[in-house]
């Protein structure tokens, strides 16, 4: 039997500390309002068991967040899901996690001999007292007592005697749950199965929560060990956030959980993708475009087989399917688009076209992905409308090459050799900048190789397609004046300059009628 399935349907309970421990994320500070926001979204879009939203003693600001998150919680039925990191300082703590109308305090303990008595300098005895006495305070002040075994994971490693001789002399205290951190991400899930599986063999009647660092890039790996090991909760926060390479990815853990363990949670993905960006937009540290679930491009297929392959049979499609978390899968265009990717964006544009046109815009969008990375499905329509436009009439006028230069004291250069109705022609001219260099050129070879008159331009205007990114085109309107009718010219490219260019050709191009 799969391993992953004894425990088919169990629930895991999941506690959130994106506004404490991954507010210590470098560069990362919160402001009351934003925490405020952000806690509601967990609680009531999310829908998280608890969270963790700050550390007592910290600053003003802080005890301000957390009194306007117990304020909020309290009248929304929350309260009792809300916590806050406590520290065994006697009163001090209590006191200001008391005063901020918060009723659940995390007890930061020393889950390992070492961090006892190279920090503390205590014993085991004298760190107990110092618990016991901090855990009898709260508890008279009305507030509920979680513990974080600080360094678990290493007492674990070195000194289970120590770990196992706290635990058991806090058993019969009433404190709610045993934390257990790999405060230093130093664990393995082949080792961490093991560890959690004595601790719960151990104390059968104890809630542990597991709460993972990713140190080694094992936070979700170790997550999955440690359910598998019995634990009964997981600390996560939003994007991983946290100290150093930060904690357990929400989002992830909520799909390992779901699908790799069968197990049950309060989750509500459909909401993941959208405080994740909530996350990211407040505290400035933006999402890898490949990060699993809320990145930009996990469900976007980018060869045109996979596409195909989707077409005809959902061949590419796993248990990740972006309609459970709030988004819907993407077909890449590009260089390696294929018919398929193009008709599957047609098709969510409601736009058919023939398969001519098909393989023309195909090779449009090949020819710009070979430039930019990157063709988004809001420029899509752009780019049709320019090849059908401008790509069915009979080419007079064909740019051969061109070169433009541009130097540090020096006027722009053009150089332009262009075919007009099969003879070739080629000319140079400085200009004020790049494009007038080159229009200069032009003009040169119409008016003095040609002896024809040259359209006066009148307006020059450069956008980005709404919806559009700048390293995937830029669309370029120019208006000309020829002979008292305005003619209007469009290019399209990933550069600037090539833009105004292919506007000037199909621009000569329209006016070569009125020469034949």
């Amino acid at each position: 039997m799969n391993p992953l399935n004894r425990n088919n349907n169990r629930f895991i309970e999941i506690m959130d500390t994106t506004l404490r421990d991954g507010e210590q994320t470098s560069g990362v500070s919160f402001m009351p309002h934003e925490k405020l926001i952000i806690a509601r979204a967990l609680l009531l879009q999310v829908n998280v068991d608890r969270i963790e939203v700050a550390s007592a003693r910290v600053s003003d600001g802080e005890k301000d967040a957390v009194t306007r998150i117990c304020k909020w919680a309290l009248q929304a039925g929350k309260i009792d899901r809300v916590e806050v990191l406590g520290f065994c300082d006697g009163h001090t703590s209590v006191d200001w996690i008391h005063d901020t109308g918060c009723r659940h305090m995390n007890l930061l303990c020393k889950g390992s001999r070492r961090h006892c008595e190279g920090q503390l300098k205590k014993t085991l005895d004298e760190h107990l007292k110092d618990i016991t006495d901090v855990v009898d305070y709260a508890t008279s002040k009305g507030i509920n007592v979680n513990v974080y075994l600080e360094d678990w994971s290493n007492g674990m490693k070195d000194s289970q005697d120590y770990v196992f001789g706290l635990v058991d002399g806090l058993q019969k205290t009433p404190i709610e749950r045993y934390m257990l951190p790999d405060t230093l991400g130093v664990l393995n899930p082949l080792d961490l199965v093991g560890y959690m599986h004595k601790m719960v063999k151990r104390y059968p009647n104890l809630h542990f929560d597991f709460h993972a660092h990713n140190d080694y890039d094992l936070a979700i790996s170790n997550v999955l060990a440690s359910v598998l090991g019995g634990c009964h909760g997981i600390h996560t926060s939003v994007n991983g956030l946290g100290e150093r390479a930060g904690n357990a990815t929400l989002a992830s853990v909520q799909a390992i959980l779901r699908d790799q363990f069968m197990a049950q949670t309060h989750i509500d993905e459909s909401q993941l993708n959208e405080v994740s960006r909530l996350v990211e937009s407040y505290s400035g540290i933006a999402i890898p475009p490949n990060q699993p679930i809320v990145g930009d491009s996990v469900f976007t297929q980018v060869a045109g087989v996979h596409a195909d392959g989707d077409n005809k049979a959902g061949l590419y499609q796993n248990a990740l399917l972006p309609e459970r978390f709030g988004r819907k899968r993407e077909y890449a265009l590009g260089k390696n688009s294929g018919k398929a990717n193009i008709l599957k964006n047609l098709e969510e544009l409601g736009l058919e076209l023939t398969p001519e046109q098909t393989r023309r815009v195909t090779a449009r969008i090949i020819e710009l992905g070979d430039k930019k990375q990157l063709v988004t499905q809001e420029d899509l329509p752009f780019i049709v409308n320019d090849v059908l436009k401008h790509g069915l009439q009979e080419e007079h006028v064909k740019l051969l090459s061109y070169v433009v230069t541009t130097a540090y004291g020096l006027k722009p250069l053009a150089s332009v050799r262009l075919d007009v109705n099969g003879k070739t022609y080629e000319e140079s001219a400085n200009g004020d900048g790049q494009f007038d260099a080159f229009v200069r050129a032009i003009r040169h070879i119409y008016r003095e190789k040609l002896d024809r008159a040259f359209p006066w331009l009148v307006n020059y205007t450069v956008t980005i397609p709404p919806g559009g990114r700048t390293d995937a085109f830029v669309q370029t309107i120019i208006t000309w004046n020829w002979n008292e009718r305005i003619i209007k010219s469009r290019g399209l490219d990933a550069d600037q300059t090539e833009a105004a260019i292919k506007a000037v050709i199909k621009m000569l191009n329209i006016i070569e009628k009125d020469f034949s």
